[in-house]
C-alpha cells in the first residue's frame, strides 16, 4: 500500500510516521518551499503525548516543551478564579506539553528523514486535484521550482492540509469560508521572568471583551531560569470586519494589540511589558468550520485541521490531529483493502472530534468568566464572594466535556501502534 499525504504539518507528518511503524509506504508533499520553524506555542494533551511517546518521540519531547503543571483563570485585574491541575498531577500516565509549534513540526520532519529517507516529503508541490476509481487515487501535483507538473498514483489520498484544505474543497465543492466568530487574536512569543509555578497556563479575562492566554513552551529557557512566555490575546471588538482570510503566518501590530491591555498589570506578570518585548506578533481571527457528515470517499480522507478546524480552546488543534494520524494507521494496517480502513477510521473519530468542535463554540467556562467581569467589574477579594460553589465546579466541568474526561480510559485502552 502507498499512501500520499497532502501537508508537511503536525498531523502529516505523524500519519506519515504512523504508516511507516505500520509498514505502509507515506509520501508526504507540502506546497512551502521550505519547512521552517514557524508559529508559536501549542498545547499537547496527554492523549497526543502518548502517541507520539509510542512512535518513540518521548524523550525530544520532554528536552524541548514544558510539562504543564496546571491552568488557572484570573480575572482582569489578575485575581485568582479557579486552578485545576494538568497531565500527570491530573491522573494520567502521560504529561500535557506546552512547545513550541515549529519545534514539534521539526522533530516530526527530522523523525521521518531518519525513518523515512529525505525523499519522504516533497516541499514547493502544489496539490491541484485528484482523480480515483476503486483501485488507485491519481493526484495531480504541480511543482513549484521547475513550473512542472505530474501526475502521482496512490492506493490513498489524505488531505492534512489545514483550514484552507484544497482536498476538503474537492470533497465538498461549494463549501463557504471559514466561519469567524467576531474575535480577533493576536499572538507572539516573549522572553521573560518565570510567573507562578513556572509551568503554568493561565487565562485572565473574559472574551466577551479581553482575554489573555500565557504558557512558558521552552525546557531550554528554562533551564537557563528564564521563560519563554507563549501569548495569545483575544480581543472582541464592535462592529469588526474580517478584513483578510485566515492565515496563521500573517503579521500582527503591536499598536493594534497593546491599547486592549495597557493597564494589565498583574504582581505575577507585567502584560504590556510581555506583549511589548516579542520580536514578532502574529494576528488571526478565531475561525473554524461546521462539521462535516463525511470526511472520506473511496480512497480519499481528510485529516487534522483540513477535516475539522476548531476554536484554539481546550488544547485540542494539534492533540486531535496526532489521534487522527494514529487510528489512521491502525486503521489501514488492519483492513483487508484500503477504502475499508478509511470508513473505520471515520467511524472511530469524525462524531468524537466533531462534538469537541462543537464543545468550543460555546464554552461554559466563558460565560462564567464573563459573569465575573459583570459582577466584579473592579476585581474581588474572595471569589466565593463572587461565584457559587457550582459556577466553579461548571469550569472544571466544560475542560472535562472537550479535554479530560477519560483518564482511566487513556491510561487503559490499546495502542494504536501495528507493528509493520
Amino acid at each position: 500500500m502507498r499512501v500520499l499525504i497532502v501537508g508537511a504539518g503536525i498531523g502529516g507528518l505523524t500519519t506519515a510516521l504512523s504508516l511507516h511503524a505500520a509498514g505502509v509506504e507515506a509520501l508526504v508533499v507540502d506546497a512551502a518551499q521550505r519547512l521552517r520553524p514557524l508559529g508559536v506555542g501549542i498545547n499537547l494533551l496527554p492523549h497526543a503525548v502518548r502517541e507520539l511517546d509510542e512512535l518513540g518521540l518521548g524523550d525530544e519531547l520532554a528536552e524541548t516543551g514544558i510539562p504543564t503543571a496546571e491552568t488557572v483563570h484570573f480575572d482582569r485585574y489578575g485575581g485568582r478564579i479557579w486552578a485545576e491541575p494538568r497531565g500527570r498531577a491530573l491522573g494520567y500516565r502521560w504529561p500535557q506539553y506546552s512547545i513550541h509549534r515549529g519545534e514539534l513540526q521539526m522533530i516530526l520532519l527530522e523523525a521521518v528523514f531518519a525513518r523515512l529517507g529525505e525523499s519522504a516529503v516533497r516541499t514547493g508541490t502544489v496539490f491541484e486535484g485528484f482523480e480515483q476509481d476503486g483501485e488507485r487515487v491519481r493526484a495531480r501535483l504541480y511543482d513549484r521550482a521547475s513550473g512542472t507538473a505530474d501526475t502521482v498514483t496512490a492506493d490513498v489520498l489524505v488531505g492534512a492540509d489545514g483550514l484552507h484544505s484544497a482536498v476538503r474543497a474537492q470533497l465538498n465543492p461549494g463549501e463557504k469560508a471559514p466561519l469567524w466568530n467576531g474575535i480577533r487574536m493576536w499572538r507572539g512569543i516573549t522572553e521573560g521572568e518565570p510567573f507562578l509555578t513556572g509551568r503554568t497556563l493561565a487565562i485572565a479575562g473574559s472574551n466577551a471583551a479581553s482575554k489573555m492566554v500565557v504558557y512558558p513552551i521552552s525546557r531550554q529557557a528554562e533551564r537557563r531560569g528564564r521563560a519563554l512566555l507563549n501569548w495569545v490575546a483575544e480581543v472582541r471588538i464592535a462592529d469588526d470586519r474580517l478584513e483578510h482570510p485566515a492565515d496563521w503566518n500573517r503579521k500582527g501590530r503591536l499598536e493594534d494589540v497593546l491599547p486592549h491591555f495597557a493597564d494589565w498589570k498583574f504582581d505575577w506578570l507585567d502584560v504590556p511589558a510581555m506583549l511589548s518585548g516579542s520580536d514578532e506578533i502574529l494576528e488571526y481571527p478565531m475561525v473554524d468550520r461546521d462539521p462535516l457528515d463525511r470526511w472520506t470517499s473511496g480512497r480519499v480522507t481528510l485529516l487534522g485541521d483540513a477535516a475539522h478546524p476548531m476554536y484554539p480552546i481546550g488544547s485540542n488543534g494539534g492533540s486531535q490531529a496526532v489521534l487522527d494520524a494514529r487510528v489512521l494507521a491502525h486503521e489501514l494496517a488492519r483492513a483487508p483493502e484500503p477504502a475499508e480502513g478509511l470508513l473505520a477510521y471515520e467511524r472511530e473519530r469524525r462524531e468524537t472530534v466533531n462534538a469537541i468542535v462543537l464543545a468550543c463554540r460555546d464554552m461554559p467556562a466563558d460565560r462564567i468568566l464573563q459573569a465575573v467581569s459583570e459582577r466584579a467589574p473592579h476585581g474581588f477579594d474572595f471569589i466565593e464572594d463572587v461565584l457559587t460553589p457550582s459556577e466553579l465546579e461548571t469550569i472544571s466541568g466544560a475542560y472535562r466535556k472537550t479535554s479530560f474526561d477519560d483518564v482511566e480510559t487513556l491510561n487503559t485502552r490499546p495502542s494504536y501502534s501495528v507493528s509493520g
